[in-house]
């Protein structure tokens, strides 16, 4: 077998490449690919089966309303992404992160217990406490599986790689999505529910167990007893390197703008569309069937002119998510105003099939501008403090994620529909966009070049 830890090239991508499902079949790749997937569908799935137990009180009476209750459980599971983020960096920098990635499935297994615990007591302060605890095992794992990818993977691969991470993860969420919330609509689901979960957390521990070796860059680092005031070490160690830092605000972004569509959708789907439950499915298929394609095609568009990285694809993702976005939004509604219609109905309704070719084609644009972004992040962070880089992108993640979450609820407060909140994001997204590759030009002067309208 051949050496399974890979040093990246650094000549631009002159190493033979290989389509990037490959990779699937390597073992320096497939047990981190699956040890991420499991994880997302875990995450997923144990916190939407608590929404929907919250949301009908099913687990439990309180006297509280479940919007209330919903919310706090979702800031609790984000909660560890501010709070960790930067100690879980100076882990990866400090320790092999082979031996992390074992000790965060291990600590998931734990956790699933504590909710099993948490259904059979009934309390809720136990079940929101193991979600709390799956987010700081998510947040721990973070930069784990994007600072391990540039150790096991050549240069020419890293966008292959973190294509199938992207494309893996959106498949999981959408996965793990559904099952929990079926699950929680059955009876006796709650048992369903820990089974599976503890099924998949076994899964992913042995899997994690197959990573190799990822030896430690920065072995000699003080881990920090604060960890807020790391955030501000980390977030400096990520402004070092100018189109990192901003490529990492495009990270954000992104994600901000991702969460805010799929925040909306329920609500989209019932007041524009008028569909049920089955058509909020549906659409979120199709999101995240868009969101694989785009990043799956982005090794191929990379190989286009021979880079291991293209940034030229970004403002080509950008445009594409602005214009499909403002489609959406422009979109008329469908049906009677507030009425409900079966989903066979609506599926005879052109209308409702360009909101599909919109939604799916945002999707891809989506993955085809993310995917570059992180290869970049990657490839230009010092191999001494890569992983605390990773830890302030999901720092900025998390913070652009409630920062445009409180926005549109003060937009719609004032009364403003969903299709201009929808109008007004798609076009901040635009300008977001241009800000940045007005700062670094690399962007659109990769862009002219892969598009053939300017030389090397």
């Amino acid at each position: 077998m051949k050496n399974e830890t890979i040093p990246p090239s650094r000549d631009g991508g002159s190493a033979k490449h290989h389509s990037q499902f490959v990779l699937l079949g390597e073992r320096r790749f497939w047990p981190l690919f699956l040890t991420q997937f499991l994880g997302a569908f875990n995450d997923n799935a144990y916190k939407n089966a608590l929404m929907v137990l919250l949301t009908f009180g099913t687990v439990y009476q309180t006297g509280m309303k479940p919007e209330v209750l919903t919310n706090i459980a979702a800031g609790l599971f984000i909660l560890p992404f501010f709070l960790f983020s930067a100690t879980a960096g100076q882990l990866a920098d400090k320790f092999d992160k082979a031996r992390l990635a074992r000790a965060t499935k291990a600590l998931e297994i734990l956790i699933i217990l504590l909710a099993g615990a948490g259904f059979w007591l009934q309390n809720l302060a136990v079940l929101l406490a193991a979600l709390c605890l799956l987010g700081l095992q998510s947040t721990l794992f973070g930069p784990v599986k994007y600072a391990i990818l540039p150790q096991h993977l050549r240069d020419d691969e890293l966008v292959g790689g973190n294509a199938l991470v992207e494309a893996g993860t959106f498949i999981s969420i959408l996965l793990g999505t559904l099952v929990g919330g079926l699950l929680a609509g059955f009876d006796g689901g709650v048992a369903w529910i820990v089974g599976i979960c503890l099924a998949v957390a076994l899964g992913g521990f042995c899997a994690s167990c197959r990573i190799p070796a990822a030896p430690a860059p920065a072995p000699e680092l003080k881990i920090s007893p604060n960890p807020l005031s790391e955030i501000w070490h980390c977030i400096g160690f990520a402004r070092r390197e100018r189109s990192v830092f901003l490529s990492i605000l495009g990270i954000s972004w992104f994600w901000a703008y991702g969460s805010l569509l799929l925040t909306q959708l329920p609500a989209y789907t019932k007041l524009v569309l008028g569909g049920n439950e089955s058509m909020v499915t549906l659409l979120l298929a199709v999101f995240s069937a868009g969101i694989g394609s785009g990043s799956l095609l982005c090794d191929r568009l990379t190989q286009r002119r021979g880079k291991a990285v293209e940034p030229g694809l970004v403002p080509l993702g950008a445009l594409g998510m602005t214009l499909f976005g403002v489609d959406i939004a422009l979109a008329p509604p469908v049906g009677a105003m507030g009425a409900t219609l079966p989903l066979a109905e609506l599926l005879r309704d052109t209308g409702v099939w360009r909101v599909f070719a919109d939604l799916f084609l945002l999707g891809a644009f989506g993955g085809i501008y993310c995917v570059p972004l992180y290869a970049l992040v990657q490839q230009r962070s010092p191999v001494d403090c890569r992983a605390r880089v990773v830890a302030a992108n999901n720092i900025l993640n998390a913070l652009f994620m409630v920062a445009v979450t409180l926005g549109a609820g003060l937009f719609l407060d004032r009364g403003y529909g969903i299709p201009a909140l929808l109008l007004g994001m798609a076009v901040l997204h635009g300008l977001v966009t241009i800000y940045i590759f007005s700062i670094v030009p690399e962007f659109l002067i990769r862009a002219l070049i892969w598009l053939g309208f300017r030389r090397e």
